[in-house]
C-alpha cells in the first residue's frame, strides 16, 4: 500500500487532508470482479491518480455527481449501490458517505442491483432529453429516490422540466 493512500474509507491518511482544500473528494477502486466503485456522471475538478486500480475524484462545491459502487465475493453480489450526490463547500452542513469526504448533500440513494438499474435508466433518460446528468435539477434526483422507493417509476426528465429550473436557479441566485 502507498505511503499517500488513505488508511480507510473512515480513516485519516491522505484523504482527510485532502478535505482542506475545499473539494469533495471520492476514493475510487477497480478491482475487477471484486470491486468496482467509479462515478456514473459529474465534472471532476480534479483527478489524482494513486496506482493502477485506485484514484481519488474530486468535486467543486455544488457540483452534482453519481457514484456508484459494486462488490462481489465468491458467492456472488455483496452490494450494488448509487448515489447522487451535491458536493458541499467548506462549513456547509452535509452527509457522510463512505468514500466521500467530507461527504455531501444526498440527492439519491439506492440499493440493489434491480434498483441501481432503474436509477441507471433515468440517467440515460435524462441524458436522451439532451441534459447532461450533472446539469439537472437536484429536484429530479429526490424525486427518482422517491418514486423508486415507492415502488414507482420516475417521471421523464423534459427539457420544460430543465429550463424552469434554469430559471429558478437564477432567481435564487
Amino acid at each position: 500500500m502507498s505511503d499517500n493512500w488513505p488508511a480507510g474509507p473512515r480513516g485519516g491518511g491522505a484523504l482527510s487532508t485532502l478535505a482542506a482544500d475545499g473539494l469533495t473528494h471520492v476514493e475510487l477502486t477497480w478491482i475487477e470482479q471484486k470491486i468496482e466503485h467509479w462515478i456514473r456522471f459529474g465534472r471532476v475538478a480534479q483527478d489524482r491518480i494513486i496506482d493502477r486500480r485506485r484514484r481519488i475524484a474530486s468535486f467543486r462545491p455544488g457540483a452534482v455527481f453519481a457514484f456508484v459502487r459494486w462488490a462481489s465475493n465468491d458467492f456472488g453480489t455483496i452490494i450494488s449501490r448509487i448515489d447522487v450526490v451535491q458536493a458541499v463547500g467548506v462549513g456547509q452542513p452535509h452527509t457522510t458517505l463512505p468514500f466521500v469526504r467530507p461527504g455531501g448533500d444526498i440527492l439519491l440513494k439506492v440499493e440493489g442491483w434491480p434498483k441501481v438499474q432503474q436509477v441507471l435508466a433515468a440517467i440515460d433518460a435524462v441524458e436522451a432529453a439532451g441534459v447532461d446528468a450533472c446539469d439537472a435539477a437536484p429536484d429530479h434526483w429526490r424525486h427518482v429516490h422517491n418514486r423508486i422507493a415507492a415502488g414507482h417509476k420516475p417521471r421523464p426528465y423534459t427539457m420544460e422540466r430543465h429550463s424552469a429550473w434554469l430559471k429558478r436557479r437564477e432567481i435564487e441566485r
